[in-house]
């Protein structure tokens, strides 16, 4: 799903090639979004769902929430989410034999237990529109108990008694299993995590940043060119 200008058409592309490169099965890769300018041919591109919003909500990704229509474009059946800034390292195919009615990454180190991180989940589509109804006619009062979509989405599906997450080692994050602590960080790249098949990238730095090196505000925060980045992030 791409909307706004925060991230560009390879974004959509790269994240497509490293599909094709990791799931052999037959499977569809469909972009919902607000502009298909400069996506490649091979990606289905549907607009983006209409959810009217408010304009002056500040942007916590409550737009992901529209994949939970009862119709949504034309697909059916098992879908896997996928957040367009996150590096795939190996086989996808586990994530759609795993058992569960609805998979999410468990997020790190939250007091909240049950929230979970909507940058990789696992859904059937047209089974949910009770969480974007909800969410709609309760707008203000979903926002004043949970920060963003991923924090309303976990609960939701909680309350609905089918939450699972993925094992802790399939979906990781770049900052918090990746980065090496100062001052190690700036003589040494980040780490290649030996397990993972999904690296996230939430926050700085994105992907192609860390790929070419970056070094956060006040400095402590370095990452050293990371070569393992660019053999996976990539079109070809």
């Amino acid at each position: 799903m791409k909307w706004g200008t925060k991230f560009g058409a390879e974004y959509v592309n790269i994240l497509a090639a490293m599909v094709r490169r990791h799931l052999k099965t037959p499977h569809r890769f469909v972009c919902f979004t607000d502009n298909g300018t400069g996506l490649d041919p091979r990606v289905e591109v549907r607009p983006l769902p209409e959810m009217n919003l408010p304009e002056h909500l500040p942007e916590r990704g409550w737009q992901k929430l529209t994949v939970f229509n009862e119709k949504l474009a034309d697909l059916e059946g098992t879908a896997l989410f996928l957040d367009l800034d996150v590096v795939i390292l190996s086989d996808l195919q586990p994530l759609f034999e795993y058992p569960g009615r609805f998979l999410i990454v468990h997020e790190w180190g939250f007091r909240d237990p049950v929230i979970g991180n909507s940058s990789v989940f696992r859904f059937e589509v047209g089974k949910h529109p009770d969480i974007l109804d909800d969410f709609v006619n309760h707008l203000d009062e979903v926002r004043k108990r949970h920060r963003n979509e991923q924090a309303y989405l976990s609960h939701a599906v909680h309350a609905k008694g089918i939450l699972e997450y993925w094992p802790e080692e399939w979906c990781i994050s770049f900052k918090r299993h990746c980065m090496r602590p100062f001052p190690i960080n700036y003589f040494l790249p980040p780490r290649k995590p030996e397990n993972a098949k999904i690296v996230i990238f939430h926050g700085n730095p994105n992907p192609d940043v860390a790929r070419d090196g970056w070094i956060g505000k006040g400095g402590l925060r370095c990452v050293r060119p990371t070569k393992w980045i660019g053999e996976e992030w990539r079109e070809s």
